[in-house]
């Protein structure tokens, strides 16, 4: 994968290097070939933490009636013409197309935060577009085929007290919610946020939303409840533009 990051320091996997896409800002359509279809990740938003690779593919449909040679995708984020962050492979060899006149192209991706997302202002909303050229030298390039995630991975935790707890007394529920900081490459606190208390009886598989308190500032959360029955307690946070949703595992409470 080839990278590009405007402002950002040049360091190993992170380069500022020319592009190989088409030169042309623009997009472009030369006869009758045509792209469509650009999936990023089965439809999914892209969470990345602090130091663990992530892999995901990106496919679209390009057809021609003289047959499809090669194909390439774009991932940017801010403006074509402008961005800060574009990410595209190396050469055209490393999207796979299927044979015919309408075939299926995938792109692979492996992104390393310590390289490829030194910034935290890089999470949120990614464009997308793709390439394609045909056998007979036809190409079309469209540069912005619709918007995905790219987040910055969260994490929650829940502890529930006392265990175990007699029927009517008191269960404080204390946790934390942190997401990944691409600059120093930690888990902070993700500040004022609501989380969603949760519980589940013993025996059901369902959870429940008992209340929704927010985080202070350091990400912690903390609610009372009154004991009432055997179950489990959980938080339950649903997640930003720039971070994906995260629950914790739940908390078993025996309530004599």
């Amino acid at each position: 994968m080839r990278r590009l990051a405007i402002g950002a320091a040049s360091s190993g996997a992170l380069a500022l290097i020319a592009l190989t896409v088409p030169a042309a800002h623009a997009d472009t359509v030369v006869g009758d070939t045509k792209v469509s279809n650009v999936v990023v990740n089965s439809g999914k938003d892209v969470a990345v933490g602090t130091t663990n690779k992530v892999t995901f593919k990106v496919t679209f449909t390009a057809s021609d009636p003289a047959g499809i040679a090669s194909g390439q995708t774009y991932l940017y984020h801010g403006t074509w013409s402008d961005p800060d962050v574009f990410w595209t492979q190396d050469s055209p060899s490393e999207t796979t197309c299927t044979s015919g006149t309408t075939v299926t192209c995938t792109s692979t991706y492996t992104v390393v935060p310590e390289y490829d997302l030194n910034y935290n202002a890089f999470a949120g909303t990614w464009h997308f577009g793709a390439y394609a050229k045909a056998q007979d030298g036809e190409s079309a390039k469209l540069t912005n085929l619709g918007t995905f995630h790219v987040q910055r991975y969260s994490k929650l935790t829940v502890n529930a007290s006392p265990e175990p707890v007699a029927k009517g007394r008191t269960i404080t529920v204390t946790g934390k919610l942190t997401r990944a900081n691409w600059e120093d490459h930690l888990y902070h606190g993700y500040t004022g946020q609501p989380v969603k208390l949760q519980f589940r009886k013993a025996g059901s598989s369902t959870y429940s939303t008992v209340k929704t308190v927010n985080t202070d500032g350091s990400g912690n959360v903390k609610a009372t409840v009154t004991a009432s029955t055997d179950g489990y307690w959980r938080y339950y946070f649903t997640g930003t533009s720039t971070t994906p949703a995260a629950k914790a595992t739940g908390d078993f409470v025996d309530v004599q």
